[in-house]
């Protein structure tokens, strides 16, 4: 049996900005198709020029991040490119000394607001 569980996207000052439901309560992910489909329902996009408007929304972000490019969203948090070092490494079940090479991470940081959303909303964790 699939379980649905209604949340409530709201503004930086509190007001009711969309409602949405998660299909599966053991992953609960808001995915691009259904972003695509809110802005179909609330905006009154039709369904393509909301599927265009999600994917061209993502493709600009990673394309920033790949030309390393942090991108800050006001409000809701900064994604950064870190560059990690090369480093020593270890297989687990040889024990073997392995090098891992540098590469380029994406990191988020939330914003403080995004922060206070959480925790006002019951920042605790269940199982």
């Amino acid at each position: 049996m699939q379980e649905e569980e209604a949340a409530v996207l709201t503004t930086t000052k509190g007001e009711p900005a969309m409602e949405f439901t998660v299909d599966n309560l053991e992953t609960p992910a808001l995915t691009k198709a259904q972003l695509a489909e809110l802005l179909f329902e609330q905006i009154g996009l039709n369904k393509r020029e909301s599927k265009d408007m999600i994917d061209a929304f993502f493709d600009l972000i990673a394309a920033s991040l790949v030309e390393g490019q942090d991108v800050k969203i006001s409000g809701f948090g900064n994604f950064q490119i870190r560059t990690k070092a090369p480093r020593p490494g270890r297989n687990p079940r040889t024990g073997e000394a392995i090098p891992i090479d540098a590469r380029r991470v994406v990191t988020f940081h939330a914003s403080s607001k995004l922060k206070e959303q959480i925790q006002a909303n019951g920042g605790g964790a269940s199982a």
